[in-house]
């Protein structure tokens, strides 16, 4: 039997102008189709479910009080996105969303007219909403006239720093602007329900500049039941009157908060910002993420992201793997370690389910700190506790860690400060694609003075670097390592300290010599194998260290071999520019050497799998096979002639 829903309504829906020949009630009966929709959609694709769902009541109001493209909706991360892109004329390609060749999981500049901003990182969306203000009033792209610009932002992405720096600038340029404050972490009641049901009629009765006054006078003003029984509705009016005074004082007009799932205060009160509001206002609504699909609301994260799922039990289809995944193998052994070292503590960014860390938070919840969407202060946090003297572990994704660059260098590696950096998401992650890939993180660490940079080749070398990172005092250290499963490689009950900067021999061979960095080790061996049946054996090294390199090891596989290949899972001005340094300031290219290094290529690389991403890298067995043969001159056929 088909779970296809039903979507009369929807099916009238090609663009969001359409949604302005709807009733009120015709758009409450829209959202709850366009909810549907949804669900079935990421049943079959997978993907971020749960954010989208807790907004699809909001995205259906914007675009009906609004108009879009002219004025600009900013997604902040983006994530919720999917009920957006389904309403702005991509309803027939979202079977193709984070799929190679499909639309992306964010949203992205080149996609739609309706994607103003590229988004996937958070607390962005009020710098690029008054940016969009300020250039449409200088008269920017005349295509742009005088649009309103509407700042989508989570309560979660309110807590990075760069949310507040906007709100401040835009409170003292005074532009007319609108941020939509998510809160999907706030329960709502009936009595609350009931007195934001109170408050929007007094808004939409009300002058704007009269909306803070009528706020604080609501409960005098309530009806004699609310008033003597309405106890938590007080608590929270209290609540929203001193919330509404950070605001103001940033130069923002308050208003909330409003029931976000219940159309009969969204519209009104939208509507009435949109025709009276002369400066910049923060509009709050009360959401709840996964809202309308019972298995995301239940779920520990809501439904964030998700595998694809059978939409009657909520079950997902998830590949049978034998191995574990690096991020467990990371959490199991930062646990071991810490058994036997009170120091040891761990950090991380409001990511503690990608990271591991709710693992360790389960065993040593004193020790386990969640600073939230706040990379930079997790940072210079981490600096502190160690010049502090515990053993700070600073878990963050690759691609996050960039946030916070500035205090790794200042607050970190010049005070040499022992910071232990676990960079989850190294390389190429797949389907959230450029956004997120780690594609930088070994050039902007091995840059750094003092810095040691570890990449794991396989879950069991990951075990001994978490072990390396827990011993050494001597400044700061890195260890990378990808997302997914391991390699199935036989697993150490605990790690092992590994020398600083030494390597690894892998096998002998002759003529060429590849030296591996990260987890291209596999696609190394296997290309080995296709080589060896044409009587090509390479000598294979990992690296283990970029930082500091293994100078004998490498000058040895120089001096042995006429040819030399580096390989690592990150841009230009990584590993192989080290090695390559350290082979021109020895001489070695004077004496002949063929050096090459696969690196990522110089461009962003769309969604796709892993493998798929990689090809389009030129970094799989196969690629490393013809590298090889390039560098020793054999001439190949091409297969497809």
């Amino acid at each position: 039997m088909s779970t296809k829903p039903e979507t009369p309504l929807l099916d009238r829906v090609h663009v969001p102008a359409d949604l302005k020949k709807f009733s009120d009630a015709e758009l409450t009966r829209l959202a709850h189709e366009l909810r549907a929709e949804t669900i079935s959609t990421v049943s079959e694709t997978g993907g971020h479910l749960g954010a989208g769902l807790g907004v699809v009541e909001l995205t259906v109001a914007l675009h009906a009080v609004f108009d879009t493209p002219q004025d600009k909706i900013i997604w902040d991360v983006s994530h919720q996105c999917y009920p957006h892109k389904i309403l702005t004329g991509r309803r027939d390609r979202m079977k193709t969303i984070r799929q190679e060749g499909g639309i992306s999981g964010f949203t992205k500049r080149s996609e739609s007219p309706y994607d103003p901003f590229g988004a996937a990182h958070s607390s962005t969306s009020i710098s690029a909403a008054l940016g969009f203000k300020v250039a449409a009033d200088l008269g920017g792209h005349s295509a742009t006239g005088h649009g309103d610009a509407i700042a989508v932002i989570g309560d979660g992405a309110m807590t990075g720093g760069m949310a507040f720096e906007a709100m401040n600038n835009a409170g003292h340029l005074k532009k007319r602007m609108f941020v939509v404050l998510n809160d999907n972490e706030m329960s709502i009641g009936q009595p609350t329900g009931a007195l934001s049901s109170y408050l929007t009629r007094l808004y939409s009765e009300a002058p704007l500049q009269d909306f803070k006054a009528a706020a604080k006078g609501a409960v005098s003003l309530l009806p004699e039941p609310f008033r003597e029984g309405a106890k938590r509705a007080k608590e929270m009016l209290k609540g929203m009157a001193l919330g509404g005074t950070l605001f103001e004082e940033l130069g923002f007009s308050y208003v909330g908060p409003i029931d976000g799932h219940d159309m009969d205060q969204l519209l009104p009160v939208l509507q009435t910002l949109h025709a009276r509001a002369t400066g910049p206002i923060l509009l709050h609504i009360v959401t709840k993420k996964g809202k309308g699909y019972a298995h995301a609301e239940h779920a520990p994260d809501k439904g964030h992201a998700r595998a694809k799922f059978d939409v009657v039990s909520g079950k997902q289809h998830k590949s049978p793997s034998n191995a574990p995944s690096y991020t467990k193998v990371f959490a199991d052994q930062l646990i071991k370690q810490a058994a036997d070292d009170q120091r040891i503590c761990a950090i991380t960014a409001a990511m503690p389910d990608g990271t591991g860390l709710d693992l360790f938070a389960e065993r040593y919840p004193s020790r386990t700190f969640d600073v939230g969407i706040a990379e930079q202060h997790g940072v210079t946090f981490c600096a502190a506790l160690a010049a502090g003297g515990m053993k700070p572990f600073c878990a963050m994704y690759s691609t996050f860690l960039q946030r916070g660059y500035d205090q790794v260098v200042h607050d970190v590696a010049i005070q040499r400060l022992p910071v232990r950096f676990a960079i989850d998401r190294a390389g190429l992650v797949g389907a959230d694609g450029a956004t997120h890939a780690g594609s930088y993180d070994i050039a902007y660490m091995a840059n750094l003075p003092g810095m040691v940079v570890m990449a794991a080749a396989d879950e069991a070398e990951l075990c001994h670097m978490v072990a390396t990172a827990a011993a050494h005092d001597d400044g700061p250290i890195a260890f990378r390592y990808p997302r997914g499963e391991g390699e199935g490689v036989d697993m150490p009950e605990r790690g092992e300290v590994l020398e600083i900067g030494k390597g690894r021999m892998i096998q002998e061979g002759a003529r060429v010599a590849i030296l591996s960095f990260g987890t291209r080790l596999g696609e190394t061996l296997k290309a080995c194998e296709a080589l060896e049946a044409r009587g090509i054996k390479p000598t294979v090294a990992d690296a283990r260290f970029a930082k500091p390199l293994d100078r004998d090891m490498i000058l040895r596989l120089a001096r042995e071999h006429e040819a030399l290949i580096t390989i690592e899972e990150g841009a230009v001005g990584g590993f192989g520019s080290h090695v390559a340094q350290l082979l021109a300031d020895e001489g070695v290219f004077d004496r002949g050497l063929k050096y090459r290094s696969m690196v990522l290529p110089d461009t962003f690389i769309d969604q796709a799998s892993p493998k798929a991403m990689y090809d389009v890298a030129a970094m799989n067995a196969e690629h490393i096979e013809a590298k090889v043969l390039n560098v020793l001159g054999v001439e190949v056929l091409d297969k497809r002639a």
